[in-house]
């Protein structure tokens, strides 16, 4: 009976796949994969984590999102060892993926006529997911780790990126023409490699790659990327945050700060010992971190509302 319910859920899913046109997952099928998400969502079904939870996103560090993932038992949301345009920038969006694979002619021959049928598309396929991106989104692709002869990207298409989301890209593979994506402003990606090759994707003559997947899950490093995922790339490493847990890893690590500013200002004033701040705070330091909190509202490096909301919750 068991083995029967595993292959009716399995019919069912790839029912769902097949509503959709070519490499592009349908909107019934990234609903059914995103169903913690019970927000807003882009017409095609991607998760649409809000503005301004993105804009304190950026404040945020690896190791706070790390930790309030891995509570949540995601424990394969990072991805390091990067080579990066403007480092010293944060990049925060909603994850829009690709995924190629190597170049096989009939699967490119194939989808390239249903691509030119049914949408008119004329382009080549690895401008397609670009043609999707909005504001706020960062293109997220597995290009295989391809080197020679495989970027996709150089700085035509990083323009067009930029122009159209105002982010960079996370690019599990090479890139071309690296000094002309460097004068992009704003341009914040990680890539794995440079190469002043470039792919070719003619299924009756040179062939490197083929595009298979647009907004499905997709795998960067060890990470398995979902479409609508809120991309959190800073200090030479990339975090991928659930949509569903965006807030909650805003909130936590707002507090987080929050208490290492109060912590480090009361050791400064030497009020407190570092052993009373690097363990369970007592009543009395709670209570003086609550009315330190409603002295310094206005002042903080957090919404005030969110303090406000903080502060409801508190005894002290």
């Amino acid at each position: 009976m068991k083995r029967v319910s595993l292959l009716i859920a399995s019919l069912v899913l790839f029912g769902l796949a097949t509503v959709s046109f070519g490499q592009q997952i349908s909107r019934e099928e990234l609903i059914f994969l995103t169903p913690e998400w019970k927000g807003e969502r882009f017409p095609d079904g991607r998760p649409k984590v809000p503005d301004a939870i993105l804009k304190r996103m950026k404040l945020v560090t690896h190791e706070e999102a790390w930790a309030t993932m891995k509570g949540e038992n995601y424990k394969y949301q990072y991805a390091g060892g990067w080579q990066t345009i403007n480092p010293d920038s944060v990049l925060v969006g909603r994850a829009l993926t690709a995924t190629f694979m190597p170049g096989r002619p009939d699967v490119q021959r194939i989808t390239d006529k249903k691509g030119h049928e049914k949408d008119g598309r004329v382009k080549s396929q690895n401008s397609w997911p670009i043609d999707m991106l909005v504001k706020g989104d960062v293109y997220v692709v597995d290009q295989f780790d391809m080197h020679e002869d495989g970027p996709t990207i150089g700085d035509n298409l990083g323009n067009s990126i930029y122009a159209k989301t105002g982010n960079g890209i996370v690019y599990e593979g090479a890139v071309r023409d690296i000094a002309g994506l460097k004068e992009i402003g704003g341009f914040t990606s990680y890539f794995r490699s440079y190469h002043p090759s470039h792919h070719l994707n003619n299924a009756d003559g040179e062939l490197n790659t083929t595009l298979v997947g647009i907004n499905r899950p997709t795998r960067i490093g060890k990470v398995m990327v979902m479409p609508g995922d809120i991309v959190l790339g800073r200090d030479g490493g990339v975090s991928f945050i659930p949509p569903h847990l965006a807030e909650k890893v805003v909130k936590t690590s707002e507090i987080v700060r929050l208490r290492d500013m109060f912590g480090h200002q009361r050791l400064r004033e030497q009020k407190y010992t570092p052993g009373q701040i690097d363990t369970r705070w007592s009543d009395v330091i709670e209570k003086d971190f609550s009315q330190w909190l409603n002295a310094h509202l206005s002042e903080l490096p957090v919404p005030k509302e969110q303090i406000q909301e903080y502060l409801k919750t508190r005894t002290w």
